[in-house]
C-alpha cells in the first residue's frame, strides 16, 4: 500500500514538473520568436531574402505550436488530468497539430540548409536553382501535404484504458516504425541538414576569393553561422525523442504497471521537453551565435519599436516632436 501511495506522489510530481516546463518553456519561446519577426520583417535587408522567409515560416509555425501546447497545459490543469487520454477528439485534434507543424518544422530546417548551400556554390546554376516564388511555393504545397498526412495518420489514433491515445492499427504502427520516424521524423531529415549546413559552410569560407559585395558576403557568411548551429541544435534535440518514439510505439508503458508507468512518464516528459526546445529555441541561438544579430535586434528594438512608441505617446501627449530624427547608427550596416 505504501509503494503505491509513493508512486502516486511521484506521479503527481513529475506532472506538475510537466507544467512547470510547459510555463517555462512557453514564456520563453513566445518572447523570442516575436523577437525574431520583429528582426527579420522591418529590416531591408532581409525583404525578399530566401533565409529571412525560412526563418519567419518557423517563427510563425513555433507560436502556432507553443499557443496549443498552452491550451493542452489549461485543459489540465482545468481538469486535472491530460484530456487527450480520455477525449477522443481532443486525443486526434492535438496529434494532427503537433505532428503537422513537428513537419513543417523539419522541412523548413532541411530546405533552409538546402537553399543556403545552393546559394553560395561556386557553379552559376546552383546559386540560382532557389528563388523567392519557388520557396513560397514549396513552403505553401509542403504545408498542406504535412497536414493532410497528419489528418490521415490521426484517424487511426484511438483511447485505450491501460495506454491512453495511441496508435491501434498494426499496418501504421510497422509504417510508423520503419519509415514515417526514420525517415520523415528523424534522422534522415537530421543528415540531409546537417551534410548541406557543412557544405555550406565550406563554401562561405571561400567566399572571400570570389568578387561579391562586402554587404552580401557578411549576409552570406552570417546566415550560414546561424543556420548551421540551428541545424547542430536541431540534431541535439530530436535524435533523444525520435529514438524513444519508436521504441515506445511497440511497447508502450501500460498504466497497469505503475513503476514501469511512473518510469516511461518521466522520461518521456524530459526527452518531450528537449525535443520541444526546437520551437523556442531559435531565437537566442542566433542572439548567442552572432554579434551582427545582437546589433539587429538593439536597433530593432531601440530605433523602431521604440521610437515609434514614444512618438505616439509625444503625439497623444500633444507635443511637439520633429519629424526628421537622425539616426548615429549606420542604416547600411543594420537595416
Amino acid at each position: 500500500m505504501s509503494s503505491s501511495s509513493t508512486i502516486g506522489d511521484i506521479l503527481n510530481t513529475i506532472r506538475q514538473y510537466s507544467v512547470y516546463l510547459n510555463y517555462l518553456a512557453i514564456s520563453g519561446g513566445i518572447f523570442g520568436h516575436i523577437l525574431n519577426l520583429l528582426v527579420f520583417t522591418q529590416l531591408k535587408r532581409f525583404r525578399n531574402n530566401r533565409y529571412a522567409l525560412y526563418i519567419i515560416i518557423e517563427s510563425i509555425v513555433a507560436l502556432i505550436f507553443l499557443f496549443i501546447s498552452t491550451t493542452n497545459v489549461l485543459l489540465r490543469i482545468a481538469y486535472g488530468y491530460d484530456l487527450s487520454d480520455n477525449n477522443l477528439i481532443w486525443c486526434r485534434m492535438r496529434f494532427i497539430f503537433y505532428q503537422g507543424l513537428s513537419l513543417i518544422l523539419f522541412f523548413t530546417i532541411c530546405c533552409a540548409a538546402c537553399d543556403q548551400f545552393c546559394s553560395t556554390s561556386y557553379h552559376f546554376s546552383n546559386r540560382h536553382l532557389f528563388t523567392l516564388k519557388l520557396v513560397q511555393y514549396l513552403m505553401s504545397i509542403s504545408s498542406w501535404l504535412w497536414f493532410i498526412h497528419s489528418l490521415t495518420f490521426s484517424l487511426f489514433l484511438n483511447i485505450q484504458p491501460l495506454f491512453g491515445c495511441i496508435i491501434t492499427n498494426p499496418i501504421l504502427t510497422t509504417y510508423s516504425t520503419y519509415f514515417f520516424y526514420p525517415f520523415l521524423y528523424g534522422p534522415v531529415q537530421i543528415a540531409v541538414a546537417f551534410l548541406f549546413s557543412l557544405l555550406a559552410f565550406r563554401n562561405v569560407r571561400r567566399i572571400i576569393r570570389r568578387q561579391i559585395p562586402i554587404i552580401r558576403r557578411r549576409l552570406d557568411q552570417q546566415m550560414t553561422a546561424m543556420i548551421l548551429t540551428r541545424v547542430l541544435f536541431f540534431i541535439i534535440l530530436s535524435v533523444p525523442y525520435t529514438i524513444y518514439r519508436i521504441y515506445s510505439i511497440n511497447n508502450p508503458p501500460p498504466k497497469s504497471n505503475q513503476l514501469q508507468y511512473t518510469i516511461g512518464l518521466f522520461l518521456q516528459t524530459n526527452l518531450k521537453y528537449l525535443f520541444s526546445l526546437n520551437y523556442q529555441s531559435s531565437f537566442y541561438i542566433f542572439f548567442a551565435i552572432s554579434l551582427q544579430y545582437r546589433r539587429q535586434v538593439k536597433y530593432v528594438l531601440v530605433k523602431r519599436c521604440w521610437q515609434r512608441w514614444k512618438n505616439w505617446y509625444c503625439i497623444h501627449q500633444n507635443q511637439v516632436i520633429p519629424l526628421n530624427i537622425v539616426s548615429t547608427i549606420s542604416n547600411n550596416e543594420l537595416d
